[in-house]
């Protein structure tokens, strides 16, 4: 009998290109300071950021515009970022660096693998998924990172009472993740029954979402919270 490898759907392609000096200096020279070595083991938070303060995970940040803002301005909340595209992880670093931060730490792994394997149960007071990769076409959606099996893995990691914000400029992919977490019975919209968020003002405007206002296109914020009981 010939024996079957099922390959795990990834929701990401990794991007790689040259870095610009700013970015190699980064990933490299200023690792020690904002990067996460995973190993098997759990991660302590307290350890890496010093303190107990709530942290917000924020999962593929792209260049990190919007992650390094929401950190300047949040001093009293630890914020980790996960992300594969190491140009945005350099980039990251580098400004994370130039502005003295303490409280942002860089994983540069799979998410869910990281989720699944170092990161202690009830553990995260906030969820982002900021402009997640939409996988349009319909043979794609099965790659769309929002699933029922990732949510059951996020209920997990959330606090109770602890906050999902996604925000997408695809209005199908909008009408998706809101199915999915209004059929999940750990998670409550905060704005009512299928209505869509209005965006708060700590998700900063991105570069990306102000040139796509200008042309008319959409952007859904949806916004739940994890009630553990429900």
């Amino acid at each position: 009998m010939t024996e079957v490898h099922l390959r795990k759907i990834q929701s990401f392609v990794k991007r790689s290109g040259r870095l610009s000096k700013a970015q190699a200096i980064g990933l490299n020279e200023l690792w020690s300071d904002y990067g996460i070595n995973i190993t098997k083991d759990l991660l302590n938070f307290d350890e890496f950021f010093l303190n107990t303060n709530n942290i917000t995970l924020e999962v593929g940040f792209g260049n990190g515009d919007s992650l390094l803002e929401m950190a300047i301005k949040q001093p009293n909340q630890n914020f980790l970022g996960i992300e594969v595209y190491e140009a945005g992880v350099g980039r990251l670093i580098n400004e994370a660096s130039k502005n003295n931060l303490n409280n942002l730490k860089i994983i540069k792994e799979d998410a869910v693998e990281v989720l699944n394997n170092n990161i202690t149960d009830n553990s995260i007071s906030h969820f982002q998924l900021f402009f997640p990769d939409p996988w349009h076409k319909k043979k794609h959606h099965k790659r769309r990172i929002v699933q029922t099996s990732f949510l059951d893995l996020l209920s997990k990691k959330l606090k109770n009472n602890g906050i999902v914000h996604i925000a997408t400029d695809w209005e199908n992919y909008a009408e998706h993740i809101m199915e999915m977490l209004e059929l999940h019975k750990h998670f409550k919209n905060n704005a009512g029954d299928h209505i869509y968020s209005e965006r708060p003002v700590n998700r900063p405007l991105t570069k990306f979402e102000n040139r796509g206002h200008k042309l008319g296109h959409g952007v859904w914020d949806i916004i739940f919270t994890n009630i553990k009981g429900g």
